[in-house]
């Protein structure tokens, strides 16, 4: 074998990612909300994209000038002296740029309390028996969930009071609505909504005391500790569920309401499925022709090429968020004419799909239509999904069975059950598979638990 070095001369095709690439791809797996803060990022960077309130008046052209539009083509992405021209000729009324006196209407929505400002307010309309900055300083110090996350001795401590005035701080705040803020533990937070139930049962405070054996289902040792029957223990642990065990999530909090956006709105208009890209939170662009002059100028001038530069910038965006709504189209219209029959009958209709059948479909690369469904949502009769949601496996050698299906299934089983005699995992997966779903008795028990559902005996009813 001959070793040795040498020089060889091939031909090859790579792919280069030049910015604007990257910048295309960057676009189309951004969401609504993310496009329309990249577009308000690139108009402040890009002197020549402007916000284009009208729909541009497109003219024919003369067929003595297009083997000019098409030379022109060659060097620009854009015939900048045609589209200049246009927006010369738009009527009086709907130039965007002379229409200034156009009248806007921003939309606002109140901002709910939060508890913080619930519960002040309450303190600041009453007459206290303590400090009032001792009573604030409480319910600064509550965690989202309405508990205090200080002792009485670190309070006192802080605040230089005796422990007597800090408890009786504690105290007013504990009497304020929502009973249950102010708690330091979950019995003493349902023990102070107690008032809340109409006729409670005199067990019910030392029945709080077994919280723990409760959730682990040990109704029998309650039953016998403190000496009633099982069905008294059923009886009360219904109470206790209708108490709150966080009143405090029941106010909004600072950076924690999230809106979802719908990128795309699929409707059913007589039998047929209509898909409407929501887009109208990004704003259409188009050319500022301000800049016009500059581009007059001989070429080679640095003004000129400053231009050139940022025209082409600007139609590549134009072009790309064009892009990405062609494609977010195709690929949800895809998954509309795949998914017809979740969106008329419900989950359990849901039909396994993969990223490489809506990409043979639609004639795409998969990463590409996983860029365009990536961190987006769409809103059908059915309410409103994630995009990846659609994206169900099949389970087993079943091409027709998914795994939502198959929690539907089960949610339905359970709930049509005896009470006094709940389904058992096994005897779960023993009427699933009488109805043509093979799956194991662990996968019952792992469906189950992701769908809260508790076990047998936590189940079961006396």
């Amino acid at each position: 074998m001959r070793i040795g070095y040498g020089l060889n001369l091939e031909q090859t095709q790579k792919l280069i990612m030049t910015p604007e690439l990257r910048q295309a791809i960057t676009i189309l797996q951004l969401s609504a909300l993310e496009l329309s803060t990249y577009v308000d990022q690139q108009l402040l960077e890009n002197p020549l994209l402007e916000i284009d309130e009208v729909p541009e008046v497109i003219a024919e052209k003369d067929q003595s000038t297009e083997a000019d539009d098409n030379q022109l083509d060659s060097k620009w992405d854009l015939d900048w002296q045609e589209y200049f021209q246009h927006q010369d000729d738009l009527p009086e009324g709907r130039n965007p740029i002379k229409n200034d006196e156009k009248q806007r209407f921003e939309p606002f929505i109140a901002a709910a309390p939060t508890l913080q400002e619930h519960l002040l307010e309450q303190l600041h309309v009453q007459k206290l028996p303590v400090s009032l900055e001792l009573a604030e300083y409480i319910v600064g110090n509550l965690n989202d969930n309405g508990y205090l996350s200080l002792s009485l001795e670190e309070i006192a401590e802080e605040q230089g009071v005796t422990l007597q005035e800090a408890e009786k701080a504690l105290t007013l705040v504990q009497a304020l609505d929502p009973l249950g803020v102010g708690a330091r533990t979950l019995e003493e937070c349902l023990t102070l909504q107690l008032p809340l139930l109409p006729e409670c049962p005199p067990e019910m405070p030392m029945f709080l005391k077994h919280l723990e054996d409760l959730a682990a289902g040990k109704i029998q040792r309650i039953a016998s500790t403190l000496k009633i029957t099982v069905a008294q223990v059923q009886f009360l642990a219904d109470l206790v569920r209708k108490l709150d065990p966080k009143p405090g999530r029941r106010f909004s909090g600072s950076g924690q309401t999230r809106y979802i956006v719908p990128d795309v709105i699929v409707e059913e208009i007589q039998d047929e499925f209509i898909i409407l890209v929501n887009d109208i939170t990004v704003p259409r662009l188009g050319i500022n022709q301000t800049y016009r002059q500059a581009l007059s100028q001989a070429e080679g001038t640095e003004t000129r090429k400053f231009v050139e530069q940022k025209l082409n910038s600007a139609v590549w965006l134009i072009k790309s968020i064009e892009q990405r709504r062609l494609t977010l189209y195709k690929v949800a219209n895809a998954i509309v004419q795949r998914q017809q029959s979740f969106l008329r009958g419900g989950i359990r209709y849901l039909k396994p799909l993969t990223l490489k059948d809506i990409a043979e479909e639609i004639g795409v690369h998969e990463s590409t239509v996983s860029r365009a469904t990536a961190n987006k949502y769409v809103q059908t009769p059915r309410g409103i999904f994630d995009f990846k949601f659609f994206f169900a496996s099949s389970v087993g050698d079943d091409q027709d069975l998914t795994t939502e299906g198959i929690k539907q299934a089960m949610k339905d089983l359970i709930s049509s059950e005896d009470p006094h005699c709940p389904y058992s995992d096994q005897k779960i997966c023993d009427i699933l598979k009488d109805k043509g779903i093979q799956i194991s008795r662990r996968t019952v028990a792992k469906y189950r638990d992701e769908l809260g559902i508790p076990a047998t005996n936590l189940r079961k009813r006396y």
